[in-house]
């Protein structure tokens, strides 16, 4: 079963840049998510998986927290890519290659995956790299 297109980027709109979908759905008036969550992974987190699994852990490593809005992210097409590069810290230690990213909720821990995505070309991090997701990444329903 597919979806149509306008269901495709009606729900990313509303995920991603908090645009209600008239007579469907509103964003929380009370107390709404403000940011998404991005991770890097250096494996496929999988459908079961949370934004811990196979997590990087580069010594100063964290997520990076990107607007909810138009201003974060950019949605046309059924698709969604950040509006801007997304720079995660630079590694002072350690080391991994990323090979997958993950949005979801912020709040850290064992934080429901929205989305996943392959990294290409495979980021190797280490002291003095600063991990970056591209404009050209992006996360497309079809």
């Amino acid at each position: 079963m597919s979806m149509s297109n306008a269901l495709e980027n009606a729900l990313l709109l509303l995920i991603f840049n908090a645009t209600a979908w008239a007579n469907y759905a509103d964003n929380a008036a009370s107390s709404p998510q403000t940011n998404i969550h991005v991770a890097a992974h250096t494996a496929d987190p999988g459908e079961a998986g949370d934004m811990t699994t196979s997590e990087s852990a580069y010594t100063s490593y964290a997520r990076v927290n990107v607007a909810r809005t138009s201003g974060g992210w950019t949605v046309t097409a059924n698709s969604v890519s950040p509006f801007a590069n997304i720079d995660f810290p630079a590694g002072t230690g350690g080391s991994g290659t990323i090979s997958h990213f993950s949005t979801g909720k912020t709040g850290g821990g064992a934080t429901a995956i929205l989305f996943s995505g392959t990294v290409t070309p495979n980021i190797v991090s280490g002291n003095g790299v600063t991990p970056r997701l591209t404009t050209a990444t992006a996360i497309t329903l079809d």
